[in-house]
């Protein structure tokens, strides 16, 4: 994918649109970046200039991830005056919090996360954070993984493991913590590792993470590549016996699902718990580029399926209803018709 992009140590950015920085003296993100072709030297022909906009997407081997490549791409050559570049992250909080601070134009997210920051709940307790959605897109599977001889086959025997909890600042993390919450068990009942999910399948592998909670789409490549690498060595967990306690603090926010045994050449079908996924911006970006940001995703939505399958379950009946998450006015304009 075009649009992906790593970022270097302590944050810095490494493509050619940070080369470009040091020759024109400035970069910003939304209102008022060049594009990579913008800055001319002395005598060469005017070019033309375009603003550049920047995905937070999740864990390299994550849905996140390739959608965001996939969407950074469809902007930079189908929406005329912008290009786009999809970076890895940590997932739901840190994109949100890089959206509010702009350091990421648009971003993936849980909506139980979204949820939270848009009240000021949960990990933005008491600081309601000014973000919009633009559309509600696939559902998330909670993926609960044991080593086989681990002593875990169910929530409960997690205390006093090794348990990874996903990356800091992700969606991931709040939904492990939440499941182990309401199976009895706190942060100091377990031995918590804050690891995305590259480093949860080694661990998962090697023997130094006895189980695993992930959040994502089917299949997650790292997902994949756990069950490959490892037959017989792990096994799925269904957390469905703590849905009635998530839904009576938290509401609708979770669902029971179902991860089909095709999604990972399973002996049987998973039963398991679902949230939504939104794709967010800030409540600043302008009504027009909003606007035609979520007409791009539905008129090229089969080309971003080819990217990831996930992308062909976004319901553009349903994609509006992104509460308590406000549509960003544009967003609006658009799922109603307008």
């Amino acid at each position: 994918m075009t649009g992906r992009r790593a970022p270097l140590p302590g944050g810095r950015r490494s493509s050619a649109g940070t080369a470009l920085t040091a020759v024109c003296g400035r970069r910003t993100l939304l209102l008022g970046a060049l594009a990579l072709a913008g800055c001319a030297g002395p005598g060469s022909a005017p070019t033309r200039r375009s603003r550049q906009l920047f995905v937070a997407t999740g864990n390299t081997t994550g849905v996140y991830y390739q959608l965001g490549g996939g969407l950074a791409d469809l902007i930079s050559q189908h929406l005329p005056g912008y290009e786009a570049t999809a970076e890895p992250t940590g997932a739901s909080v840190e994109n949100i919090q890089r959206v509010v601070r702009g350091d990421a134009d648009l971003a993936f997210t849980l909506a139980d996360t979204a949820g939270d920051a848009a009240t000021g709940k949960g990990p933005f307790e008491g600081r309601p954070q000014p973000i919009r959605a633009l559309a509600k897109l696939y559902l998330n599977y909670t993926q609960v993984i044991a080593r086989t001889g681990s002593g875990v086959r169910s929530l409960a025997d997690m205390r006093g493991k090794r348990i990874s909890t996903g990356s800091p600042r992700s969606g991931t993390e709040v939904i492990a913590l939440r499941l182990l919450a309401a199976a009895g068990i706190g942060p100091d009942d377990i031995t918590g590792q804050p690891l995305s999910l590259p480093q949860t399948v080694k661990g998962m592998l090697t023997g130094s993470t006895d189980a695993m909670v992930y959040s994502s789409g089917l299949p997650a490549s790292g997902i994949t590549e756990l069950f490959a690498s490892g037959p017989g060595k792990v096994e799925f967990l269904s957390p469905t016996g703590v849905l009635p306690r998530l839904s009576q603090q938290y509401g609708d926010a979770y669902t029971g699902a179902t991860i089909p045994r095709g999604a990972y050449n399973l002996p049987a079908d998973v039963a398991t718990i679902g949230v939504p996924n939104l794709l967010v911006v800030r409540d600043t970006m302008p009504e027009a580029l909003a606007h035609d940001l979520v007409k791009l995703l539905f008129d090229r939505q089969k080309d971003l399926a080819k990217v990831h399958p996930e992308a062909g379950n976004i319901d553009r009946a349903t994609a509006g209803s992104t509460a308590p998450v406000p549509l960003h006015a544009g967003a609006a304009r658009f799922h109603a018709g307008r």
